[in-house]
């Protein structure tokens, strides 16, 4: 079952877009995150500012840039083949960092025990399963996948003369990947657990600029933490 091709239309667009560089200022605003003060770090308000950030950041580009939907992959022949995929790849991500987080990670001398006291944990079960983790998964794709890694493949695109280059796009895929784990809500929330959001980041950052098809990453990441939470939060009672 081969992988869904890229849509030429959604690359013609690109070529000609507006305001890529939108996309850096959520990547500094967590760089400078981390310069701070210790105790400036542990205020919620900036551990959402490169989130905020990237969502004004988004709003502002696509102002300038029509179509907005098919530029960060979300076109609507995508979603068969996107809840395929998805399904595929969040199931096989889920189960994978399930058994990391549950096995692998307490055998090396780590606690995962602070999982029962994460915001995601207080919510109830019938509201979290499915609709928050799906929501959730919506907006950081369309995000970190949607915007972020597609204007940074952009930006990349003027970098390289070789055609391969230009369709992997290395460093956007690598950047976008970092700076999804390493989001400061991430790293607070999840603590050395947020390590693992830096192969997913990966996955579903190749899988969105192989296909263009940002419903793919949004299913998978749905499926992933849904399956992820569901094991993690009977296991901890």
């Amino acid at each position: 079952m081969p992988m869904p091709e890229p849509s030429e239309r959604a690359t013609t667009v690109q070529a000609n877009e507006r305001g890529a560089a939108l996309a850096l200022l959520p990547i500094a605003a967590t760089v400078i995150y981390y310069l701070l003060p210790a105790s400036l770090q542990e205020q919620t308000l900036l551990q959402f500012a490169p989130q905020v950030l990237a969502y004004l950041a988004l709003a502002l580009w696509a102002t300038h840039n029509r179509p907005v939907l098919p530029l960060l992959g979300l076109h609507p022949r995508g979603l068969k083949s996107g809840f395929r995929w998805g399904l595929v790849i969040g199931l096989g991500l889920g189960c994978l960092n399930t058994i990391m987080i549950l096995k692998t990670i307490p055998a090396m001398g780590f606690d995962i025990t602070f999982l029962k006291d994460t915001p995601h944990a207080r919510i109830p079960l019938p509201l979290m399963l499915p609709w928050v983790i799906g929501g959730i998964a919506l907006f950081v794709e369309v995000n970190f996948r949607g915007f972020l890694l597609g204007r940074l493949a952009v930006l990349e695109s003027h970098l390289w003369h070789s055609p391969l280059f230009r369709h992997l796009s290395p460093l956007a895929l690598i950047t976008s990947a970092v700076a999804f784990s390493f989001d400061p809500f991430m790293v607070a929330t999840f603590q050395h657990l947020h390590w693992i959001a830096i192969c997913d980041g990966l996955v579903w950052g190749a899988v969105r600029l192989k296909t263009n098809n940002l419903h793919i990453p949004v299913v998978a990441h749905a499926v992933e933490v849904i399956v992820m939470y569901s094991a993690v939060r009977m296991a901890l009672g």
